[in-house]
């Protein structure tokens, strides 16, 4: 049961994250769009507030799920470093593929690189 609510755990963050991408950092994209520039600052932040529900709609679950203390394997410091990664890559397949800024630089990749070895770390028992 444990690494199959693993799966689902980094699966909904997977999508909790597109979310979060898009209320983020989606008014960026999108304020070329005349009825989205028209909205305003506050029309804007409620729709990013609109679409962060949806973020906390996978998200809760995913902790849930993926919490050791619920059945998942993870503990709760395990869940922060993946969400982190998960939201990292995530961000970064979104800025080229959605977003089109910002190409991605060796730095950029080394830094993933030590993000990966972060959870390397964190699962080191």
């Amino acid at each position: 049961m444990g690494m199959l609510s693993g799966f689902w755990a980094i699966f909904l963050l997977v999508i909790s994250n597109v979310f979060m991408t898009l209320a983020w950092y989606g008014h960026l994209k999108f304020k070329d769009w005349n009825w989205f520039e028209k909205a305003g600052l506050f029309g804007v932040v409620l729709i990013s507030w609109g679409m962060a529900f949806f973020e906390y709609c996978f998200q809760v679950p995913a902790n849930r799920i993926g919490f050791k203390e619920n059945g998942g394997p993870f503990s709760m410091v395990e869940l922060k470093v993946i969400q982190e990664v998960v939201s990292l890559i995530v961000f970064a397949v979104m800025l080229q593929v959605v977003f089109k800024k910002d190409a991605l630089t060796w730095n950029h990749a080394l830094a993933f690189v030590f993000l990966i070895l972060a959870v390397y770390f964190v699962f080191k028992k």
